[in-house]
């Protein structure tokens, strides 16, 4: 009994963080599951599956778990949607495993699938009978390669010591963005990685992180960081030590308000995904894997489409 009512309050407490925007009596027919609302990467990526819904004369409901951290939040609500009648599902695993079980149960249930952003754990996935239509992202390894390039052309020849601010360990985006990162600044001449710390997505972690890297490096002449989010946190931690315009720093995702602060000579450059696009992508994947009625075999592989990112600066 105690635990009936303590899943009916969970349930009661994530409607609060339910988002669906169908707009219209009519049930809709697809679903886009998302890590959070509270960053605006996202928020971008609802956007677009919205706009792209209308485009096709569609409905979308779009859920999402209060905090990028909340894993047990997101596989509630992705266990919810499987007693709804959408006919198709993106999401955007937290975690590579968190949704396994889940996603497998929606395959078998004649669901399609389309993977967003962040990839799942496929060989899991296939060990549990399900599988995915599509992976839709932006080619991580290249966005962490891009923000360490410029780093590195603003170094010049004398090069210098750099830090990266990891993720959440562990989460596949941001792993990738780091290697791409760690993989251009060791082939660089000159340039010392003298940190790679994670900051968990996280603005204060990634102020603490930050302080603590150049009170032990206070030579250090750069930062590469996974989002903008933990980048706004070092652009803080930056301006606390009195070294604000001395110390490179760039950010990833194109967020608005790294945008401003790149405006503004605080933040030196974000490295901009398109996630309004992975959104209207994931959703016309979704509606052309409906219409076909040809669910992907287990065996089969996954389409992977990326999205291009580009590099944004004060020019």
């Amino acid at each position: 009994m105690i635990k009936s009512l303590k899943s009916a309050l969970t349930l009661a407490a994530l409607s609060i963080s339910l988002f669906s925007f169908s707009g219209q009596a009519k049930a809709a027919e697809y679903a886009f599951l998302l890590k959070t609302l509270a960053n605006p990467f996202w928020q971008q990526m609802k956007a677009g599956a919205q706009a792209e819904a209308k485009k096709l004369g569609v409905q979308v409901d779009v859920y999402a778990a209060p905090s990028e951290s909340d894993v047990a939040a997101q596989l509630t609500l992705f266990e919810d949607l499987l007693n709804k009648s959408y006919k198709g599902i993106a999401f955007a695993p937290l975690s590579p495993v968190n949704l396994v079980q889940t996603v497998a149960k929606a395959y078998k249930k004649g669901i399609f699938l389309v993977d967003l952003d962040e990839k799942i754990d496929m060989t899991s996935l296939k060990q549990a009978g399900g599988n995915v239509e599509a992976f839709v992202t932006t080619d991580n390894v290249a966005v962490g390669k891009k923000g360490a390039d410029f780093i590195i052309s603003q170094l010049g020849d004398k090069g210098g010591k750099v830090a990266i601010i990891e993720g959440r360990a562990g989460v596949a985006s941001g792993e990738a963005r780091k290697k791409g990162a760690t993989d251009a600044f060791k082939a660089a001449k000159n340039v010392d990685l003298v940190s790679s710390q994670p900051a968990d997505w996280d603005r204060m972690r990634a102020l603490d992180v930050a302080t603590n890297t150049l009170q032990r490096t206070p030579d250090l002449q750069a930062f590469y960081c996974c989002n903008d989010t933990m980048a706004l946190g070092v652009v803080q931690a930056v301006q606390n030590l009195g070294k604000a315009g001395k110390i490179i720093i760039v950010g990833t995702d194109g967020d608005p308000e790294a945008i401003q602060m790149i405006q503004a000579g605080r933040l030196s450059a974000t490295v901009a995904q398109d996630p309004a696009k992975v959104g209207a992508t994931g959703l016309d994947l979704l509606v052309d894997a409906v219409k076909s009625g040809k669910q992907i075999a287990v065996d089969a592989e996954p389409k992977f489409v990326p999205i291009d990112s580009v590099l944004v600066t004060k020019k």
